[in-house]
């Protein structure tokens, strides 16, 4: 059996060492359009925050050491086309175009930082960083650039600038919402975040939707429907966009251009499976499903596909969209929905705000927590925290207790360690459970 990977980031690698395990005597054959796999997209961050120094330190696998396995990687080999009728792939390499035939094929070529709604996002001015090649000229914009415009107010943004803050950049933000971070969190839990934004300099711009970007004598002018905005650079922090222009017509694709998958992400196509930021991701919270790009669920994506290449046996059983981040100095993370985009669900929910000292002998130091949960079942649907001291593990506890099902008063009895130097009397996430009244 010739198993082909098409895609070498953090789903197509995860993918390719699964499946070996799995299929021990298959030939396995990963193809990676750029001259490395493994590479990290936020290499960008992690240099500007001076985590690391070199981007050669920004990969978490070498082709060497995926051929360990007994996987073949072709690197330099852009996919150009699918024949699905054929089971064949054709790709460019060194100017020559090659076919490769399969057995079984797993689509794992994520994302692209695009948009074809704003005229001008193709300017050289505009900072993506998905790629090695993206990545060099971004640092090199940063370094020559003083004022910089980020558009989108999700974590790539925030997490933006926070980065140019500190490397002494001017920062504006644009977002077309009404806050920062919608997606995971109700904008009362981050006023202290935003206002620690605001005091070192980053100049909002909500409610407003960038829709032309003009280059004048070197400089970007950005036009929304209520302001003219300038600046040296940008950086595209928009929603991300699935890779997979090379596509016959025979695969089904959601509206927003993402694959369908089935909950064994097969595809609409007989032995064809999709995976990472190529799919929608089932929700862990109903039976639908949305386009998010996050480098969890791209792993985990391409554990449970080698489970299936032969029959169906193993269910993806989706997200509850955690993420955990340190930006101006404040840990916040969340998982599951929020209080605000409850109305979008067919369940009536209650929420809980609580605060309380970090630890028993840290009485300065606070955490601040949301929860939010089902009025008629008790089940926790979401939480959100916030605080100046580590708290990022604590959101995997509650993602876990989503998942399975966890109800209000079990989390009040939550198992937990105690120890006066690190923990308070209660842990915040019993805490959130003793809070309802």
């Amino acid at each position: 059996m010739h198993i082909v990977i098409v895609g070498g980031s953090f789903a197509g690698v995860t993918a390719a060492i699964r499946t070996r395990q799995n299929f021990k005597d298959a030939q396995i054959t990963l193809l990676e359009k750029q001259a490395q796999i493994g590479f990290i997209p936020g290499a960008l961050h992690a240099i500007l925050n001076k985590q690391i120094k070199r981007l050669e330190e920004a990969y978490f696998i070498s082709k060497e050491e995926l051929q360990e396995y007994g996987i073949t990687v072709i690197l330099n080999a852009e996919v150009q086309s699918l024949d699905s009728n054929q089971q064949q792939v054709t790709y460019q390499k060194t100017n020559q175009s090659k076919k490769i035939n399969y057995d079984k094929l797993i689509i794992a070529t994520g994302s692209v930082q695009s948009s074809y709604r704003i005229k001008g996002i193709q300017s050289h001015k505009i900072i993506t960083y998905k790629s090695v090649e993206e990545t060099k000229t971004a640092l090199a914009l940063v370094a020559q650039n003083h004022r910089f415009t980020i558009l989108g107010g999700g974590q790539v943004g925030v997490e933006m600038a926070d980065s140019l803050i500190r490397n002494k950049k001017k920062v504006q933000l644009v977002e077309s919402m009404n806050g920062i971070l919608v997606k995971y969190f109700d904008q009362e839990m981050l006023q202290p975040l935003i206002k620690e934004m605001k005091s070192r300099g980053v100049h909002f711009y909500f409610n407003e939707t960038v829709r032309e970007i003009e280059e004048i004598d070197e400089r970007l002018l950005f036009k929304t429907q209520n302001s003219e905005i300038t600046s040296d650079c940008a950086v595209f922090a928009l929603s991300v966009k699935p890779q997979i222009a090379y596509l016959d017509d025979q695969i089904r694709l959601h509206e927003d251009g993402a694959i369908y998958v089935d909950r064994y992400l097969k595809t609409s196509v007989e032995n064809i499976f999709a995976i990472g930021d190529a799919i929608q991701t089932p929700s862990s919270l109903s039976d639908e499903s949305f386009y998010i790009s996050l480098a969890n669920n791209a792993v985990r994506t391409g554990i449970v596909v080698a489970d299936n290449l032969l029959k169906p046996q193993t269910k993806f059983i989706g997200t509850a969209r955690t993420i955990g981040t340190k930006v101006f100095g404040y840990y916040i993370a969340s998982t599951g929905m929020t209080e605000t985009e409850s109305i979008f669900f067919d369940e009536k929910v209650a929420s809980i705000h609580m605060t309380q000292p970090a630890s028993l002998f840290n009485k300065q130091a606070t955490i601040s927590g949301k929860l939010i949960y089902s009025v008629e079942t008790g089940q926790v649907r979401g939480a959100q925290l916030i605080s100046q001291t580590n708290i990022l593990e604590k959101i995997n506890t509650l993602s876990l207790g989503i998942q399975m099902g966890i109800t209000i008063t079990e989390l009040a009895q939550k198992d937990y360690f105690f120890h006066s130097a690190w923990s308070p009397i209660y842990d915040v996430t019993n805490h959130l459970g003793l809070m309802k009244g």
